[in-house]
């Protein structure tokens, strides 16, 4: 980082993103960081050999989707129409999904769960189905059912893409029959669940957080967040954690990408630990967003990875939580 001032900081909360259904749709590809992913650019840890055979599985279902249809004199065995990556932080599941609709032909997307359930609540759901009805594939990174509505929603969705010959392939924290586990109980939700997870084909990547493997790293806290910014070249902001997470509340999460959109840099001064779980939340969220845009974070108070309280991450979004603490060291721990 330049010890010389030579940036004028941006207020984050002056920043009033909108978005179209037509700007979301063209949203809908992998995050810059893996704009080139390849199957042969994943590198499996030895040590946990569910990695080799995850790369094993996405060549078989790239191939398996390639060769559909070729051979009608010869009816070939049922497959499933998607395949779902489950394992923890940092194993790589995105580099997959990202390489996967890389390698794939035709009219694809990529986005997260929440991009698409924005997606629906921006031009309705009939056409949102026509949008994306004759892909060849729909990508769901951090595929998360934390509202029964959703569920239901997206259940609908993607049955009648794979109904029109979409493959689906997606990942998450938690295994597809466990979503919704802890946060929800009821039996209707529950069968949502269920009739999901039959369209997947479930893949397990056991494995270390590579963001944190060698060093157990923890984030990054500065003295002065107003001249670590302004020492950075190119578009920076610089408010208060309460002022962004306030700002946030009246942001829809499908528009964070716009929020950060050309911003090089964020400076958050008074971090302190989250008192509830509504603005915890949003700031997960917002994090996915900072971490696919690679924005750096330049933050004084509390260590963003001690931000979450314990009966946080003891609860039913532990696994979110945890997500964005090991997204958080790694968007503040090279800010040198």
């Amino acid at each position: 980082m330049s010890a010389i001032a030579t940036t004028t900081p941006e207020r984050l909360v002056d920043r009033i993103p909108s978005l179209t259904g037509a700007q979301m749709l063209a949203e809908l590809v992998p995050p810059r960081q893996f704009i080139g992913a390849t199957l042969d650019s994943y590198r499996p840890d030895r040590d946990y050999p569910s990695q080799g055979a995850a790369l094993a599985a996405m060549r078989h279902f790239v191939a398996g989707a390639k060769s559909a249809g070729l051979f009608s004199r010869k009816k070939a065995p049922v497959a499933k129409p998607g395949v779902y990556l489950d394992g923890g932080f940092g194993v790589g599941k995105t580099h997959l999904l990202a390489a996967l609709w890389h390698q794939m032909a035709g009219r694809k997307y990529f986005g997260t769960f929440i991009e698409y359930t924005a997606l629906v609540g921006a031009v309705g759901y009939a056409p949102a189905v026509q949008l994306l009805k004759g892909a060849s594939l729909v990508c769901i990174d951090e595929f998360e059912l934390d509202d029964p509505g959703d569920t239901r929603l997206i259940s609908r969705l993607l049955s009648e893409l794979v109904a029109s010959g979409t493959k689906i392939a997606a990942t998450s924290n938690t295994p597809p029959n466990a979503l919704g586990e802890g946060r929800f109980a009821a039996q209707d939700f529950l069968r949502e669940i269920d009739s999901l997870a039959a369209k997947f084909e479930t893949i397990r990547i056991d494995g270390l957080d590579y963001r944190r493997r060698d060093t157990g790293a923890h984030a990054v806290s500065v003295d002065d967040a107003a001249i670590a910014v302004s020492g950075i070249a190119g578009t920076v902001t610089l408010d208060s954690f309460d002022d962004v997470l306030k700002h946030l509340s009246g942001v829809h999460p499908s528009r964070y990408v716009k929020l950060i959109e050309g911003i090089d840099a964020i400076g958050l001064t008074g971090v302190h630990p989250f008192k509830n779980q509504t603005d915890a939340l949003r700031f997960v969220a917002f994090v996915d967003r900072l971490y696919d845009a690679q924005v750096r974070i330049y933050a004084e108070g509390t260590p963003l990875d001690d931000v979450f309280p314990d009966d946080m991450l003891a609860g039913g979004y532990s696994k979110k939580y945890l997500r964005a603490v090991s997204r958080l060291i790694a968007l503040t721990s090279n800010n040198n």
